[in-house]
């Protein structure tokens, strides 16, 4: 009774802050965002790259945005993800791409998105990159699935991200694994969606990721263990040792500039794979205030962030 008390004045501190966040002065919120996103231009997010595969991580780069609704815009981002894997080949980094259907065109139409992916995907196969399709919100998930089908069968260098908070998500990673090479991020979520939909409770979104990634493990499909929970970063060590998964079959991963009490450190002593996920773009304000209303717990970490500062 007492935990779940803490829990609810926690979370309704949390969104206290992000008010409070949206009321400061824009230049304060791009001083503190710098922690968490890697500027606005793509030499910006490199160098960060390189600066964090120096360090023995490795990297996925994500230009900000989502729901273009202009064909030209939908192109050009699709020629943006194209220079950057060209660039990463070309400075020798190791990073890969997470990109979001909806920012290179599935909201405008079938043919948009086809014709993007299709020149993504060459350009990916020119230089023998892997590009990993950003989960949206459940509203996308049928179309998600339909596309990455489409070019997983085409190029097996193509990834997907599952959220572990929709009821359907077990199913769905059922039905994937008779697709060859899978590769798949596993996150919590971060939508807000009804309860017909996701699981609303913390501890049972925790019991579900676990019996998610068990599966995974089980059936030899390669997972990028994607949280900032330790209880489920413990639990996935627990999982690991047990059923003895080979260090080539996972990788854990981390949002940019999150503090994670030197589990990353762990992790690189382990000699596991950790990849730090990078967003960068001129969107980075919208991005931020979204991503913080979707998920208040993110802002306890900026509000210690602002005070240190």
């Amino acid at each position: 009774m007492l935990n779940n008390i803490k829990v609810r004045m926690r979370q309704q501190f949390n969104q206290l802050i992000v008010k409070f966040i949206t009321l400061l002065p824009l230049f304060i919120v791009r001083f503190v965002a710098r922690r968490y996103v890697a500027g606005e231009k793509v030499k910006n997010a490199l160098k960060v790259v390189k600066a964090l595969n120096d360090k023995g991580f490795l990297a996925t780069v994500d230009i900000l945005g989502e729901h273009t609704n202009d064909v030209n815009v939908a192109k050009q981002i699709t020629n943006n993800y194209r220079t950057i894997i060209q660039s990463i080949h070309e400075q020798n980094l190791q990073c890969n791409l997470s990109i979001k259907l909806s920012h290179i065109g599935m909201d405008i139409s079938t043919k948009c998105i086809e014709d993007n992916m299709s020149k993504l995907i060459d350009t990916a196969r020119m230089y023998n990159n892997f590009i990993r399709i950003d989960m949206e919100d459940a509203s996308a998930t049928d179309k998600t699935f339909s596309i990455f089908r489409k070019y997983n069968d085409k190029y097996n260098l193509v990834g997907l991200v599952l959220q572990a908070y929709l009821h359907r998500t077990v199913n769905d990673l059922n039905d994937l694994k008779k697709d060859s090479n899978l590769n798949i991020r596993l996150c919590k979520g971060i939508y807000r969606e009804s309860s017909d939909l996701a699981i609303q409770d913390r501890n049972k979104i925790n019991e579900n990721y676990l019996k998610i990634l068990r599966f995974a493990f089980e059936n030899n499909i390669y997972v990028g263990i994607a949280t900032h929970d330790l209880f489920l970063i413990n639990k996935s060590y627990d999982l690991i040792s047990e059923l003895n998964i080979s260090k080539d079959r996972f990788e854990f991963q981390v949002l940019y500039g999150v503090p994670m009490s030197g589990w990353v450190e762990k992790h690189l002593e382990h000699d596991y794979k950790v990849r730090v996920y990078v967003p960068f773009g001129k969107d980075w304000y919208d991005y931020s205030i979204r991503r913080l209303k979707e998920n208040p717990n993110m802002a306890g970490y900026i509000f210690r962030d602002i005070f240190k500062r």
